[in-house]
């Protein structure tokens, strides 16, 4: 049956039932809920040209048997890595020819591929590793929690800096008291441009003109999956600079906020946002805004303050601090968290002496053995991940992308200029623009569900 847009309707019925879905417990599948951590992990690369293969490269203790790219020539380095691997173009003939001899997939294709790669796993019993944002809409995100947790299989999202030292310090630094209540967050990057106001990827631009051939080595059709088909146009969509077009990627805040906006989950415990809201640059339909200022309001959290939590991204930033000392360096990348009785910044207290004076919090967080390794002993029946989706990542990445809706262009119009978005948790709903609902979804091209 052919797609069509969800009505506000449509799409609530579709929010309630997330958790009435079928997938087959791993348990009934055998394989990969009774891998002994004795035995190597069998796993399958997908989109496997550029993060996804250097995913793989941090899992060569384990099997690499299987690799799944929709351009081959981007991919051939990967593909020459594991040369035993079988390869395909289509990740759902590769789950389907493979499906015996795969405990695991890493994921590593373009944001708007997550969900469908991921959910197809999942119901198949496969424990996933998926890269960031882990999805390209906030209800997907909610789904791919849902069946994971029903699923009972390993996850991870590809959030590198949530295993490292500096993010326990961090939490134990705040949970120590050292700069008392935390009641302002300050996060920014230069990407969408780096430091020297070249693109990473391009912003602010409209669809090009022009038809081109497309490489025998990619496949346009398994690229577009399912979003809407456009004209292959050499450079302009592939590889990497996906990332900025709203059809494929999750622009900046996406790419960078998972990264960055985790430890402020970590530390100040953070749940649904009560409030988003937005002012960027000029934004159209079909790229990000060059430059973004996002901010969300957080709830008091049991004995902790209400938190609001700037995001800032294409070279803005907030103000310089006055407790920083002159001669260090502002950088273009960021967080600064503001306290009752001080201020952290670069994980590090202001000024440079108190944090001498102050040392090192009291350790009250285990220490990871690696984001990697922890999602592979997971796979064979270890604790969970620090980024899997049912107990983190979903929700964390809900977050992100809430801030992407408050960018649209619709809601740019002078009607909702300067409204806040108001969230309700528990009707999954933006309360007062019922417009913005419908950017929690997605349609998808005819021949692509979930």
């Amino acid at each position: 049956m052919k797609d069509k847009a969800l009505s506000r309707r449509d799409f609530m019925g579709a929010a309630a039932a997330i958790g009435a879905f079928t997938v087959v417990p791993r348990h009934v599948l055998g394989g990969p809920n009774n891998t002994p951590p004795s035995e190597k992990l069998n796993i399958a690369g997908i989109g496997v040209g550029g993060q996804g293969g250097h995913d793989l490269r941090n899992m060569e203790s384990e099997n690499i048997v299987a690799l799944c790219d929709v351009d081959w020539r981007h991919a051939a380095g990967t593909f020459r890595r594991y040369p035993d691997a079988r390869k395909y173009y289509d990740f759902r003939e590769m789950l389907d020819k493979e499906g015996k001899n795969i405990d695991a997939v890493v994921v590593g294709t373009p944001d708007h591929m997550h969900a469908p790669i991921s959910l197809a796993a999942i119901k198949r019993g496969k424990h996933v590793y998926c890269e960031k944002p882990l999805t390209h809409t906030v209800l997907e995100a909610r789904m791919l929690a849902d069946a994971a947790r029903q699923a009972g299989v390993a996850t991870q999202m590809g959030n590198q800096g949530q295993a490292s030292e500096q993010t326990r310090l961090l939490c134990e630094t705040i949970w120590d008291g050292a700069i008392g209540q935390v009641r302002e967050v300050h996060v920014w990057t230069d990407r969408p441009l780096n430091g020297t106001n070249k693109w990473y990827w391009p912003q602010g631009v409209d669809r090009p003109q022009g038809n081109d051939s497309v490489p025998e080595t990619l496949n346009w059709d398994l690229l577009i999956g399912p979003a809407p088909m456009r004209p292959y146009v050499q450079r302009v969509y592939h590889p990497f600079v996906w990332r900025g077009w709203w059809d494929f990627g999750t622009g900046a805040l996406g790419d960078i906020g998972c990264h960055s906006i985790d430890p402020v989950f970590r530390a100040l415990k953070l749940g649904y946002p009560t409030s988003v809201e937005a002012c960027c640059t000029l934004v159209n339909d079909e790229t990000y805004p060059v430059a973004s200022r996002v901010t969300y309001e957080f709830p008091a959290r049991g004995d902790l303050a209400p938190v609001t939590l700037h995001w800032y991204d294409g070279g803005m930033k907030p103000p310089r601090p006055r407790e920083l000392e002159d001669g260090r360096r502002w950088d273009t990348n960021g967080a600064l968290y503001i306290g009752d009785k001080g201020k952290l910044y670069g994980g590090r207290l202001l000024p440079e002496s108190r944090q001498k004076d102050y040392g090192k919090p009291p350790q009250k967080l285990e220490r990871s053995p690696g984001h990697y390794v922890e999602w592979i002993q997971a796979c064979k029946g270890g604790k969970p991940a620090g980024s899997n989706f049912p107990d983190h990542a979903g929700l964390l990445a809900q977050v992100v992308l809430m801030g992407n809706i408050a960018l649209r262009p619709e809601l740019k119009q002078d009607k909702y200029l300067g409204t806040k978005l108001l969230w309700d948790a528990e009707k999954f709903a933006f309360s007062n623009v019922p417009e913005a609902n419908k950017y929690l979804s997605k349609t998808y091209r005819e021949g692509w569900t979930l």
